[in-house]
């Protein structure tokens, strides 16, 4: 079994294959749809290439021929040929727009989907600002590189090969003049190539930071204006972007530059071929109506490698966010699965022992908790208490699996958890936190977090259940009330009592239990000290007690001290040790 926070404080994994090669598999499902857009995409680069011989046919009827008729039909011929073109790219636009749209959609799902699983050590080190802009601004480059990219990339390696072709057969003096620049364009490419990829990731990167920065103070908005401080956080925010536009600016700068050496050389050929093929027509050798089929097929290919080396800068950029949703995507939980997982027994009692547990949060530091040894029996109620840092949140962390012991074994019902399945394991454990957390949903929602699939009057028996109906019932929209994020439309204890009816819905057989009245008035205590009341009947109970008044619910209390067990007994017997830590914890009230 892995050490707690072994896999997640690990170095993070490099990016060990090409972009587009890890793409393939979500790319696989729709290549019907993506070998008929390319077939429509040919067929719309083939009569983009037809267009200069007909303009030849065209001028040289005009000009050279003077034949009126001629000219009607080959005018005909070329509106035929736009219109082919037309439907051409409108068909396969769609396809490739469609297809790429859903490959997208599900890497967004995939990598929330992953992201989701992974074990609270990495959120503890990771903004979630960073990682909502890994999902928007990351992956919408990766659209980018999928849609745009590879289409144009397709379209303007035709054109480029296609126009080259063509512009050997129409004149081969010309071609080799034009064609000189190609090796040009191509060094160019690779110099540039590599100071657009660092800059592309360096700007992603700050970005992300920013996104981070302005998510962590909407999230404490309160905290951030009790203590006034929304001109400091404005200006940490503004020296953040600071940062982002001198990158972006450096960015920008490698990119113009990149982009004017690339026109500068690839119409310098053009230049350069005007004043060739104008010297041939003024000797007789070459047509008006040829010179100008050869300067669009010049055209063509100077646009197509102009083209090639921006999409080269484009794939840069993309490769660098790809480098960072694959980071995220090879992240592997420190808290995982069993290969073989072992179910609970039913009925399930609810029996919790630790023994001789120990557990570090990384392993270079001490341990936070050691030497905890602890039976817990069906239904019994145990209040940990200590003082602050003593190891009570951790110990209720490690029962769920949030994190996993460094040092000996949880069993639940005589099964070691880490044995288990964890969706087995945390459905049969219900957490009442101190702080509710509640989706910006309805009640109902909330409520049937636990349970989507509950009934109506399941719903209503678990607010029963938990005193919440005495409020639900008198709302407008009663469960149907909207509580906006995380709760905000709701008072303290409204929060908790829904927070509550949320695990009566779970109905679990083992309760964490986080001192859900400690910020309370006593009105709202009262009510959530009845709900929990009800709650904790019957079922197996860990109380992190940071009231010594809340205990005397505990059938027994753990004291604990520097991550030790140093006193073990009832509220009453405790007391009575005059000597004794939580004695004197109790005095001092």
């Amino acid at each position: 079994m892995n050490g707690a926070g072994e896999a997640d404080h690990s170095p993070r994994p490099r990016f060990s294959a090409k972009p587009l090669a890890r793409l393939l598999p979500l790319v696989r499902p729709y290549r019907t749809r993506l070998a008929v857009a390319f077939v429509f995409l040919v067929i719309a680069a083939a009569a983009g290439l037809v267009f200069p011989a007909v303009m030849r046919y065209l001028l040289d009827a005009a000009f050279e021929q003077k034949d009126k008729l001629a000219l009607d039909r080959i005018a005909i011929g070329l509106v035929l040929v736009f219109a082919v073109q037309a439907a051409a790219n409108f068909v396969q636009v769609y396809l490739l727009s469609s297809s790429t749209e859903r490959i997208v959609a599900g890497l967004r799902a995939r990598t929330f989907a992953h992201l989701i699983r992974l074990s609270p050590a990495f959120f503890t080190e990771r903004r979630t600002g960073e990682l909502t802009s890994r999902l928007s601004s990351d992956l919408g480059l990766m659209q980018s590189l999928l849609s745009t990219w590879v289409s144009e990339l397709s379209r303007q390696s035709l054109f480029l090969i296609g126009g080259a072709v063509m512009m050997f057969v129409t004149n081969f003096r010309l071609t080799i003049t034009t064609l000189a620049v190609v090796p040009l364009v191509v060094g160019a490419a690779i110099f540039f190539g590599r100071s657009l990829r660092k800059a592309s990731t360096s700007v992603q990167d700050r970005i992300a930071e920013a996104m981070g920065m302005a998510d962590e103070s909407f999230g404490a908005i309160r905290t951030v204006q009790s203590f006034t401080r929304e001109a400091e956080e404005t200006r940490r925010f503004g020296a953040s972007l600071r940062e982002l536009v001198g990158v972006a600016v450096h960015r920008s700068r490698t990119r113009a530059l990149f982009f004017s050496v690339v026109g500068f050389v690839a119409f310098g050929a053009v230049a350069a071929v005007l004043w060739q093929g104008g010297t041939q027509v003024l000797a007789g050798k070459l047509t008006a109506g040829t010179l100008v089929a050869f300067l669009f097929y010049a055209l063509f290919v100077a646009a197509a490698v102009g083209s090639l080396a921006t999409l080269f800068g484009n794939f840069q950029e993309a490769v660098g966010a790809a480098t960072r949703v694959w980071e995220l995507l090879d992240t592997k939980p420190s808290v995982r699965d069993p290969e073989v997982p072992l179910s609970l027994p039913a009925p399930l009692r609810g029996a919790v022992c630790f023994e001789n547990v120990a557990f570090r949060y990384m392993p270079q530091q001490p341990d936070v908790i050691s030497g905890i040894s602890l039976e817990m029996g069906q239904g019994e109620v145990v209040a940990l208490v200590g003082r602050s840092g003593a190891g009570k949140t951790t110990i209720a962390s490690l029962l769920p699996r949030f994190w996993d012991v460094t040092q000996g074994r949880i069993t639940l019902d005589g099964l070691d958890i880490r044995d288990l399945a964890l969706d087995t394991l945390r459905g049969a454990i219900g957490i009442v936190p101190q702080e509710p957390v509640l989706f910006s949903g309805t009640i109902r929602e909330n409520i049937a977090y636990a349970n989507p699939r509950a009934s109506e009057a399941e719903i209503v028996r678990a607010a029963q259940a938990a005193h919440a109906w005495e409020f639900i019932a008198k709302l407008p929209d009663g469960l149907e009330t909207r509580v906006g994020e995380r709760g905000v439309k709701l008072s303290g204890g409204q929060r908790q009592r829904v927070a509550i009816a949320r695990v009566f819905l779970k109905n679990p057989a083992v309760v964490i239990l986080d001192e859900a009245t400690s910020s309370l008035d006593t009105e709202s205590e009262r009510y959530v000290e009845a709900a929990l009341e009800d709650l904790l009947e019957g079922r197996t109970t860990l109380i992190i007690a940071h009231r010594l008044s809340t205990v005397r619910r505990a059938d027994r209390v753990i004291v604990l001290d520097a991550g030790r067990i140093v006193e073990t007994g009832t509220h009453e017997t405790l007391v009575d040790q005059e000597d004794g830590l939580y004695a004197r914890l109790y005095a001092a009230i």
